[in-house]
């Protein structure tokens, strides 16, 4: 699943190529957003702005009219140049954003809704949202907060929860409690002060980078490896009622 890093790269490049432009055409599988465009079409609207919004891609376009989009597990968004060979086959096309200079192709995106400002502003997941990692209004004492009010869950698990942190996947979650120093089973009650700032804090920093292109992973994939720190062998675990895969350093982690 592409985590917020991810989602704001592509949110980045896709505001590049569209923002400021009118689309020319407008294309989709769907048959909610096509049944919105019939009455309220896409074509010759201005594209505003693309912006991430944790895991999730909103597209803002003239006529207080927004895309909202998640990729899930498998959804993309593509840049092409007109008349440029598509990456992925057609059947896997969601929807297709046609400017005079760019096309922005939506692949296997299993969640895209139109809104106006105010209904986004009801949609649930988005309002029930935590604090936004990558945001530029990161409320790290309601991050902390959110934590604190799971005592009883372990601290992995709580950091894939969007309604606490917005932004981490199963990478970020490894990597995050790895530079902490923190046992992913660790329940969130066991866990002080400085520890849950430590974490939150490792964890915003971490997403920044990869968000500007700046990651090593320490854990992650990295099962019986030795550990870059100490040279223990790197564990590996599902976890959580998902079975969402977690790697820890038993030793940097104990």
């Amino acid at each position: 699943m592409p985590e917020g890093d991810s989602i704001y790269r592509a949110a980045q490049a896709l505001h590049r190529a569209l923002a400021g432009r009118i689309v020319t055409s407008f294309e989709t599988v769907l048959p909610k957003l096509a049944r919105i465009d019939e009455d309220a079409p896409v074509k010759g609207r201005t594209i505003e702005r693309v912006r991430p919004s944790g895991k999730n891609l909103i597209i803002e376009f003239s006529g207080d009219l927004h895309l909202h989009t998640h990729m899930k597990m498998n959804g993309s968004w593509h840049i092409y140049r007109p008349g440029e060979r598509w990456q992925r086959p057609r059947r896997d096309m969601r929807i297709v954003i046609s400017t005079d200079e760019y096309i922005a192709v939506a692949f296997t995106v299993p969640v895209a809704e139109f809104h106006s400002s105010r209904s986004l502003a009801r949609q649930t997941d988005l309002r029930r949202m935590g604090p936004d990692l990558l945001g530029e209004s990161f409320d790290r004492d309601e991050a902390l907060r959110r934590i604190r009010a799971r005592p009883d869950e372990e601290i992995a698990n709580v950091l894939l929860n969007q309604r606490v942190l917005a932004g981490i996947g199963n990478i970020w979650k490894s990597e995050t409690l790895f530079a902490s120093g923190i046992d992913p089973f660790t329940r969130v009650a066991d866990l002080d002060d400085a520890q849950l700032e430590r974490i939150v804090d490792n964890a915003r920093r971490l997403l920044q980078h990869s968000a500007n292109g700046r990651s090593t992973l320490a854990v992650y994939t990295r099962g019986g490896d030795p550990c870059r720190r100490c040279g223990t062998p790197i564990r590996y675990r599902k976890q959580g009622v998902d079975a969402r895969s977690t790697y820890w350093c038993p030793k940097c982690q104990e």
